[in-house]
């Protein structure tokens, strides 16, 4: 690996034996009131560091004209608002007012919101893993003035522990080696230039995956499962809910069942688990265990948007309606706790409350005791394993552990008696948990993690036909219209009456993905419309004409000193992944060959990455399991006032991938594809279906168990 030869470089950074000079050891306790340039930020994270006494700047020309004009090396901190160790850091140091001092007099100080900027993160993250192996938040990064990293890694202590340098050790070695050792420095800034390079490949590949290509890179993916309690891989355990999709995929395919199996007993116990709140509903993070018990506790909206469509997604394929009430759940939560008056969605909830992280979420047996009954209170304990000594530093984090059937015997009730004990017992702690310091908000809307949720209630509005979910959908595009969408130009964020940022692929990506399934649940042909006019744009913008994959920056924004690719999954899907399932859904609807030119230049190009890294490289997966098997085309046609009702529910609570479906009112005289549309009729005034595959379409279909046959 490349980063270890970076390491060696940079070793004596943490072996130096030095420290900054004090004048008093209780500098970290003196009471302060200052205010720094931050003060003017609409981040949430930003503004929680506007009263420290480092000298914040944000990322911009001020701060990087500053550090030229003096010369100063930049320090660069990179978190974000629901981050626990953030918080750890800044207590420790950067509320310190010696090291602040330190800071402000060798350093040019910046500090990002990660979420706000993702462009500045990835690219600095990508050197933080080479230099040191793993990457996080929060991010340390020592840059020159000339923004070039010569330092990095994510949470370091003010004094040396837990087997890391102090912060305090490696301000001092950094200034000393940028004042001192221009010539070493230069040398060093020579080797990473070339490391980042080489990270660049050069693909000569003139060849489409394969059906084949796809059935091994998933049987590759299934070895990861961890089978004692589910899901990929051991702790920190993530949901992988791209992984277990395509496990879905390859059910649907061969009815081989272990590959349902994987799915259903990973989300079976995520649901059980303490990365599930058993109280308020919606997922953590992660869990910090294998067994998916204790949680990192924050909760980002762009996991709860993924987990909610798997679950659905798992729904229409077993029809277990446990999966859709967990769906039905993630999305109460969503709209009681992220979604905000304006319409969007908000980005997260704090792990810590009240000085303590998980506090909120937490319980002391003796305190469940004296909120429920004392029946209540023995099955609700016994269903949640909540015990006096506790499972997380002494309290209890709820978890199921027991089943309905077992404690309906022991207790001599019915099942349904326990069912509503345990319900009306959550409705009480619920309320009690309100009156407890909440967790902060992040308030601010990011378009992409929108875009997400957006598709999310959209998939449930298919399924499910509530009208609370079309008022969802309805009022977020309204938002998006109004609020990110402004004179032809697409915005990254929102917050406090201020769109930010010249969005980023990810926010087209997404967005488009959310603008056609949004159609598929209202059938608004303006939103189809919509998701042209980004696609053209992101394809203007961000394209490598020649490789056909995309930037992760627009030519038109401001360029940082190495202009990244938007490559595999992360924490959320790759946005080159979404387009090709944009550019491929697209295509069929209007049977245009220029997008699926580009997807096939895509295909080319990562079809390496596929095979070796599918774990990572889970959406692009996806995209060719449709490319590869066929997006069925379902064209509606019908007249005002038909009931299609019958028709959506063998559509929509089906699992059928890459599925297209369109509605054409045969009154209208607009079509989405007219030349192709105007073809199909009616027959006998008849709801009429047509199947389309591959440009051929069946004869129309006229019965709802016809096209269920068909479909199935």
């Amino acid at each position: 690996m490349l980063y270890r030869y970076v390491v060696i470089l940079f070793l004596p950074f943490a072996l130096l034996n030095c420290d900054i000079k004090t004048k008093e050891e209780k500098a970290d306790t003196v009471q302060y009131n200052y205010t720094n340039h931050l003060i003017n930020e609409t981040s949430p994270y930003l503004i929680q560091h506007a009263h420290n006494p480092v000298n914040w700047y944000p990322w911009g020309e001020e701060a990087l004209t500053k550090a030229r004009e003096e010369d100063k090396p930049i320090f660069l901190s990179i978190g974000y608002a629901a981050c626990h160790w953030c918080h750890v850091m800044e207590k420790e140091s950067f509320e310190n007012v010696e090291i602040a001092a330190f800071m402000n007099e060798h350093f040019i100080n910046i500090k990002v919101d990660r979420e706000e900027r993702p462009d500045v993160d990835q690219l600095y993250m990508k050197f933080v893993q080479m230099f040191s192996g793993s990457g996080g938040w929060p991010m340390t990064v020592l840059l020159t003035p000339d923004q070039e990293p010569f330092f990095g890694g994510t949470y370091f202590p003010a004094e040396d522990r837990y087997g890391k340098p102090g912060l305090k050790k490696i301000l001092k070695f950094a200034s000393d080696f940028y004042e001192n050792d221009k010539e070493k420095l230069h040398h060093n800034l020579t080797l990473i230039h070339d490391a980042f390079d080489k990270e660049v490949k050069v693909v000569e590949n003139n060849i489409i995956p394969t059906k084949k290509d796809f059935i091994i890179a998933i049987e590759k993916l299934s070895s990861y499962f961890e089978p004692e309690y589910g899901g990929i891989g051991h702790a920190p355990k993530f949901p992988a809910t791209q992984a277990l999709y395509l496990f879905l995929l390859m059910y649907k395919d061969s009815g081989n069942d272990e590959f349902l199996e994987m799915v259903e007993y990973t989300l079976k116990n995520m649901s059980e688990g303490g990365i599930y709140d058993q109280v308020g509903g919606g997922f953590a993070r992660y869990s910090t265990d294998e067994k998916w018990l204790v949680p990192h506790f924050e909760k980002m909206l762009y996991d709860n948007a993924q987990l909610a469509s798997l679950y659905l997604d798992a729904y229409t394929l077993t029809k277990n309606a446990n999966y859709l009430d967990i769906a039905e759940s993630i999305l109460r939560f969503v709209k009681r706790e992220l979604l905000s008056p304006e319409g969007g969605f908000y980005s997260s909830l704090d792990a810590d409350s009240d000085g303590g992280e998980g506090k909120y979420y937490v319980w002391d047996r003796r305190e469940v005791e004296k909120i429920l009954t004392k029946k209540e209170a023995a099955i609700f304990c016994e269903f949640y394993d909540i015990t006096y000594s506790g499972n997380y530093e002494g309290k209890n984090i709820l978890h199921i552990v027991e089943k309905k059937a077992v404690l309906a015997k022991k207790y001599n009730i019915s099942e349904k008696q326990v069912y509503d004990i345990l319900g009306k017992s959550k409705v009480k702690l619920f309320i009690e948990r309100e009156k407890r310091v909440k967790p902060a908000l992040d308030d601010k809307i990011i378009t992409s993690w929108n875009a997400l949720m957006l598709s999310a209630f959209a998939k449930a509005f298919q399924i499910t036909r509530k009208v609370e979910y079309k008022k969802v959908i309805l009022n977020n595009i309204q938002f998006i219209q109004k609020q990110l969408q402004k004179e032809g130009k697409l915005y990254h964020t929102y917050k406090a009456g201020e769109s930010k940022y010249t969005a980023f692929i990810d926010d087209y990506a997404y967005l488009i993905q959310a603008y056609l399934d949004s159609y598929e649940a209202l059938f608004d042909k303006s939103f189809i419309e919509s998701a042209v006019k980004l696609t053209n744009d992101a394809l203007d913008g961000f394209s490598d004409i020649e490789k056909g994959d995309f930037y992760y920056t627009s030519k038109k924004q401001t360029p940082l000193i190495k202009r990244l690719k938007a490559g595999g999954d992360q924490s959320i899907p790759s946005a080159t992944g979404i387009m090709l399932m944009n550019l491929q859904r697209l295509s069929a609807l209007f049977e245009d060959g220029r997008y699926m030119a580009r997807v096939e230049l895509i295909y080319k190009q990562f079809a390496e990455d596929m095979n070796t890294n599918p774990y990572g490289y889970g959406n692009f997966l996806r995209a060719l399991h449709s490319y590869r098997n066929g997006m069925p085309e379902i064209v509606i046609v019908y007249k005002s006032g038909q009931d299609l009702t019958t028709y959506f529910d063998v559509i929509f609570k089906n699992f059928i991938p890459g599925k297209i479906v369109k509605l054409i009112n045969e009154k209208e005289k607009e079509r989405i594809n007219p030349h192709v549309d105007s073809l199909k009729k009616m027959i006998n005034n008849n709801i009429t279906i047509y199947l389309c595959h591959d440009f051929t379409c069946s004869p129309p279909i006229t019965k709802p168990n016809e096209l269920f046959e068909e479909l199935m």
